[in-house]
């Protein structure tokens, strides 16, 4: 087949996919609805791209890639109802929610996704009274496989399926958010021994808005993040003590360090039990997003299951056993964050409070048999893979992982029967 004359190599931003085809830049809900249309009727694939911030290959283009940035504006704000253009990234979409004293009512630590990116594979943040981004979903503007416009809301039957649809059921073009008033949180962060942050989460995740935690390989050490709802913000963090911990310790040093590590692997352990000490506690205020939202520029990769809150304990249990036997070593922490149950049908926690674990090698560090034996224990406890992180299940074990999946599987055939916007993940964790 010969390579189209617009076609462009493109990677994601962990550089552990990559794919070439031809690109698509509509501007306008009009102009995906005629490239939709033209890819139908000469017989062509199309997949979206959003900011590349997924590990796995789900936005991995073969045919035809369309990346829908320029469609990033607001359409309208109603109440706490704000409705924009699915490309718009959620740094923008926070800024212009603070512009009109509103604010999502959760996040995760990464604001560069595009919003239909982030929904579409189950972003979430930490707090049991939160899940999924797709669960602030209100309603969403898709190109269907037939070039058709189509508005689905709460209470329509595909609903369940469309707010968080991996890509598979058309283009996004809009999104109507639930957002809240405009929040302050206060900010606890300090190191402590793991056993001391086991022993305190059912005392603080009902007591806290958003409880997480990073647990150090090889040491007994983790630091923990209490975040809760306060009505002033009347500690801000200092400017320097922001870039100091944030950018200078967090980015800079811990580049360089992540780079010994993987040069001399030997010294990986005492790095972890340095690392576990070098961040100091501190208590701070500020604006929801700011607090939630950090910079990552130390490039990794990643794998995030959630398990049942109750299955957690396990999970930890098994790693120090599952690092001793690897043939290489652990850099990053392992993050453990936590969520309420939801109801949409691919969440990851459709019907059950849950406990994520997240686990992460630096970039050109070996990864597959750290993440598949993590995988075989959180699978083992009715685990469920990020959608948009690494893992190894297929559509045959997933189906009993999700008590809707067959339902989300007639959706899909009656949206895209011909397959349109389907790839070979998709084909994969879905079934051709």
């Amino acid at each position: 087949m010969t390579t189209p004359v617009n076609a462009r190599r493109w990677a994601n931003w962990g550089r552990n996919q990559e794919s070439i085809a031809e690109v698509l830049t509509p501007g306008t809900v009009d102009e995906v609805a005629a490239q939709v249309n033209q890819a139908v009727e000469s017989g062509h694939r199309i997949k979206v791209v959003g900011s590349g911030h997924s590990f796995t290959a789900i936005a991995v283009a073969d045919d035809r890639r369309m990346f829908v940035h320029r469609l990033n504006g607001l359409v309208a704000v109603d109440g706490p109802l704000v409705t924009v253009q699915a490309g718009m990234t959620l740094s923008a979409l926070n800024a212009l929610l603070a512009r009109h004293g509103l604010a999502m009512p959760n996040l995760g630590d990464i604001d560069a996704q595009t919003v239909a990116g982030a929904i579409s594979t189950g972003t979430h943040g930490t707090g049991l009274g939160h899940s999924t981004l797709a669960s602030c979903v209100e309603a969403v503007t898709m190109v269907t496989a037939g070039g058709k416009v189509e508005r689905h809301t709460i209470g329509d039957p595909d609903f369940p399926a469309v707010r968080l649809g991996l890509g598979a059921l058309g283009v996004l073009v809009e999104v109507t958010l639930r957002s809240v008033p405009a929040f302050t949180l206060l900010a606890d962060e300090r190191p402590m021994p793991l056993t001391d942050v086991l022993a305190g989460l059912d005392e603080w995740l009902p007591e806290n808005d958003h409880v997480e935690f990073f647990w150090y390989p090889y040491t007994d050490r983790a630091s923990v993040k209490r975040n809760r709802r306060v009505p002033t913000d009347d500690k801000p963090l200092s400017r320097f003590r922001g870039w100091f911990d944030d950018e200078f310790l967090s980015n800079t040093v811990w580049q360089g360090v992540c780079a010994l590590g993987r040069r001399f692997p030997a010294v990986v352990p005492t790095i972890s039990a340095v690392s576990a000490r070098a961040l100091s506690p501190r208590t701070y205020t500020g604006p929801s997003h700011e607090v939630f939202c950090s910079s990552r520029r130390v490039k990794f990769t990643e794998m995030e299951y959630e398990v049942p809150r109750a299955a957690l304990p396990e999970v930890l249990d098994a790693l120090p056993k599952i690092f001793d036997r690897l043939p290489f070593r652990v850099q990053f922490p392992v993050e453990v964050r936590f969520t309420g149950a939801d109801d949409v049908w691919l969440s990851h926690g459709y019907g059950r409070e849950s406990a994520y674990i997240a686990v992460h090698q630096y970039i050109g560090v070996p990864y597959e048999p750290y993440f598949r034996a993590v995988e075989e224990v959180c699978s083992a406890l009715d685990g469920r893979p990020h959608w948009g992180k690494l893992h190894y299940r297929d559509a045959e074990s997933l189906r009993g992982a999700y008590p809707r999946f067959d339902d989300f599987l007639a959706v899909r055939d009656r949206l895209d029967p011909n397959r349109v916007f389907t790839n070979d993940y998709l084909n994969r964790v879905l079934g051709p």
